[in-house]
């Protein structure tokens, strides 16, 4: 496979990986990540653990020794998603017919794309 080939099927797998960890995944327990206090880990910890062991699937079938780069998924998908939910933070912005929810929703979304196209590009160029 050519380092192009490799970083599309990358790009691909971790598009399928995303979809299925925050969408087919994710249950109605685990959105309680913008719970006030500590009460938010739990459910967020548990969804971004679910993040995180596809993203060690993915990383162990082409590149065993970046397998640190699902603690990397984990950490950044658990500060993201908290700052988008949590209430002192974007999920104050929780009314779906106002445009500040959009923006936060999509700014999450490419922060997820991009830490993909990041760890892709590092197993790609290893």
């Amino acid at each position: 496979m050519t380092p192009v080939q490799l970083f599309i099927t990358l790009l691909i797998l971790f598009q399928v990986k995303h979809f299925i960890a925050d969408f087919v995944l994710q249950n109605v327990w685990m959105l309680q990540k913008s719970r006030p206090g500590w009460d938010f880990v739990p459910p967020l910890a548990i969804h971004c653990f679910v993040h995180a062991l596809m993203t060690l699937a993915i990383v162990l079938c082409v590149d065993p020794a970046a397998w640190w780069l699902a603690l990397l998924d984990f950490a950044v998908h658990f500060t993201m998603d908290r700052i988008k939910a949590g209430p002192r933070y974007l999920g104050r912005y929780s009314d779906v017919r106002g445009k500040a929810f959009w923006v936060s929703f999509g700014f999450d979304q490419m922060v997820h794309h991009l830490t993909h196209i990041y760890i892709a590009w590092y197993i790609t160029l290893r």
